[in-house]
This record gives C-alpha cells, sequence and structure tokens, in this order.
C-alpha cells in the first residue's frame, strides 16, 4: 500500500500537537485524529475597528499567505521615544506601519523613523569618506587641514562639500 502524504510528513516532519482518540465500532478498535485548530480573537492590528466579536472570521494563516494577512490587518505602533540623537527636541515621535514579515528586520524599521534614517544615512556617507581616506593620501591631508582649522559648522560644510565635489 502507497504511503499517504500525511503518513510521509508525520515521518519526516511530525507535527507538535497529536490528539487521538479510540473508537469502537462494533468489535474492532479504530484510532481517530482529531484536528489541531487554534482561534486566536484578539486586536493585534494596535487599534480597535468596532467589528463585533460575533462578526468576525477566522482567517487562515499559514507561511504562503503570512504577509498578505499581515497586510490586511494594518499593524502599526505609535509611540514617543526619548532623542538620543542630538539635543533639538525632547522626544522623538514614531510611526511604524507594518505590511509584511520583513518590516519588523532593524533597517526597515530604521528606514520608517526619519531621524534614524538621517543617522544612518550620515554614517553610510562618513563611512564611504574614511574608505577613501585610506587610500588617498592626498584627501586625508586635506581633510586634516580643514579640520585643524578653527571654523564654524557651517564654514566647515562649505570646504567638505567643495573637497567632495574634487573627488
Amino acid at each position: 500500500m502507497a504511503d499517504r502524504t500525511q503518513h510521509k510528513i508525520g515521518r519526516n516532519r511530525p507535527p507538535r500537537v497529536q490528539i487521538t482518540y479510540d473508537v469502537e465500532i462494533g468489535d474492532a478498535m479504530e484510532v481517530k485524529e482529531l484536528p489541531f485548530i487554534v482561534g486566536v480573537m484578539a486586536d493585534l492590528a494596535g487599534h480597535s475597528k468596532g467589528e463585533k466579536f460575533k462578526d468576525r472570521k477566522f482567517v487562515q494563516i499559514d507561511k504562503d499567505n503570512f504577509d498578505d494577512v499581515l497586510e490586511s490587518l494594518e499593524p502599526s505602533l505609535s509611540f514617543p521615544v526619548p532623542n538620543k540623537i542630538d539635543d533639538k527636541s525632547e522626544n522623538i515621535a514614531v510611526d511604524l506601519k507594518f505590511a509584511s514579515i520583513k518590516d519588523f528586520e532593524p533597517m526597515a524599521v530604521v528606514q520608517q523613523v526619519d531621524k534614524l534614517r538621517e543617522t544612518y544615512e550620515k554614517r553610510q556617507a562618513l563611512n564611504a569618506l574614511l574608505a577613501k581616506i585610506y587610500v588617498n593620501e592626498d584627501l586625508a591631508s586635506s581633510l586634516n587641514d580643514v579640520i585643524s582649522s578653527s571654523a564654524s559648522d557651517d564654514e566647515l560644510k562649505g570646504k567638505l562639500q567643495e573637497l567632495m565635489k574634487k573627488l
């Protein structure tokens, strides 16, 4: 007798929950398995749409449709965070929206918060500049001259921009 798919899966990757019961049919005992179904009733989107519980429907979720279900829920978070980047404001307003599982990755979160994105872009630009300094001695000496001069921030920015145009 050929193995069915469910038996192959059971051998290779057994399910975590198996609920069975014995049924007596005539003189024979038969083992029946109950499907394991979990229903979660919660406001996972972070905002209530006001729909009554009795009107809500169960949604089948698996690895193939997880992003679609997440997008339909429109989960979001809004909260203030203490500003540790600069001294200009007390708090940073954070508004995060999640449409797929990839939106939970750190870089996706950074891209959604303006202050973090700006700081990250500045850091990337500095890393690129440092990489150029290591291979270009003229650039390194020019930057040392610019930094050693006691210039205001605006003058320093102007000199650096002129220097970057030469590259």
